[in-house]
């Protein structure tokens, strides 16, 4: 068993999956340029990866009270404040310097 299975607790599983020879060779060779087994390596990269796409997909999402309250503020009737009201003064400005597009 390798050294990162050994730290789960709990029943083990098996994936099966086959790969390109060439892509095989490159995951040896960096598993061996990290010092680990190449199942300690396939598996700590599988993780890794598992992770940063539940976390991107967190991120995108909203929960329940963030929606409502999102959607509240689009609803509510705001008066513009000055910085916008600025904002929207110096943009008009620049339409008008820009030459119109053909």
């Amino acid at each position: 068993m390798s050294a990162l299975t050994e730290t789960f607790t709990g029943e083990l599983a098996r994936i099966h999956f086959r790969l390109p020879q060439e892509a095989k060779e490159v995951i040896e060779r960096a598993a061996l340029a990290s010092g680990l087994t190449m199942t300690d390596f396939a598996i700590s990269s599988l993780l890794q990866s598992a992770h940063e796409a539940l976390e991107r997909l967190a991120q995108r999402q909203l929960s329940d009270r963030d929606r409502d309250l999102f959607l509240k503020m689009l609803d509510e009737d705001v008066e513009p404040n000055e910085a916008l009201k600025q904002a929207a003064r110096r943009y008009k400005r620049l339409r008008k310097q820009k030459p119109a597009r053909k």
